[in-house]
């Protein structure tokens, strides 16, 4: 946390993507750190943790539960929020039959988290397979069926899945209308963001800043004409990377809410 505030940032998400490293002593010990530096935790969790599974019940659906009851109770514990998850897959089946298991299974897990007292919110993340379950369309049908439920646009996954067309202030504009009209009027927008390689209108890796074609400049612009305020988490493997895009999103004359 103190290295965050020396950096600059307000906001962290934390990475649960390969596993969990932390126990409930820690999670409350770094929300109480982390409100101290006025640090905004957000969660990611296990990659596996995703709903939509063919087999409702089966061992993964079970598994994949039981790592979003405990991502839950550790974003809980540590004041974070939302709690990021990916939509799934398609497995064979049409669209609209995996948003509709996607659908019925946040719904089983919503009713579990609530009676444990770990309703916390949860966020859909854009994903970035032209071919897959997860496009902006899809994570805002899913989440517009519940209140603790929101969508989180990928820039990087969304540049990637339309060929390198989000070099335009329009485009940012048009995929935050759209989440705009998703979100409660409360709630910050919360936005992934990085470089990208892709290939095929498929993302290949997030990569330096610079090294491709998706620019921070009209995300800030974007962003500037909604008076929602904004968390922006950096995907970028690299710190320079970090720092770049914060500068271009604080600068003061764009006038964007974000952290």
């Amino acid at each position: 946390m103190e290295q965050l505030v020396r950096g600059g940032y307000d906001a962290c998400e934390i990475d649960f993507g390969d596993g969990f490293w932390m126990d409930w002593d820690f999670a409350r010990r770094l929300g109480e750190v982390a409100r101290q530096a006025a640090i905004r935790l957000s969660v990611h969790a296990p990659l596996a943790g995703f709903m939509g599974h063919v087999e409702r019940g089966g061992r993964k659906h079970q598994m994949a539960v039981g790592m979003l009851d405990h991502t839950a109770g550790l974003a809980q514990a540590c004041g974070a929020a939302p709690v990021v998850i990916h939509p799934g897959f398609l497995l064979g089946r049409t669209r609209e039959a995996a948003i509709d298991a996607v659908v019925q299974q946040l719904t089983d897990l919503g009713h579990r988290l609530e009676a444990k007292g770990r309703l916390v919110p949860f966020g859909i993340e854009v994903m970035g397979r032209v071919q897959e379950l997860g496009t902006l369309d899809d994570v805002i049908a899913i989440s517009t069926k519940f209140e603790w439920v929101r969508p989180v646009p990928d820039f990087a996954h969304l540049h990637a899945t339309s060929d390198g067309a989000f070099t335009t202030v329009e485009r940012f504009t048009a995929a935050l209308e759209s989440v705009d009209r998703a979100l409660p009027p409360d709630v910050p927008f919360h936005i992934h963001f990085s470089d990208v390689s892709y290939a095929n209108r498929n993302e290949k890796a997030h990569i330096p800043y610079g090294q491709g074609t998706l620019r921070a400049e009209p995300l800030a612009e974007a962003l500037a004409r909604f008076g929602r305020p904004a968390t922006v988490i950096s995907e970028s493997p690299d710190e320079a990377s970090h720092e770049t895009i914060r500068a271009v999103l604080t600068r003061p004359s764009l006038h964007p809410q974000t952290s």
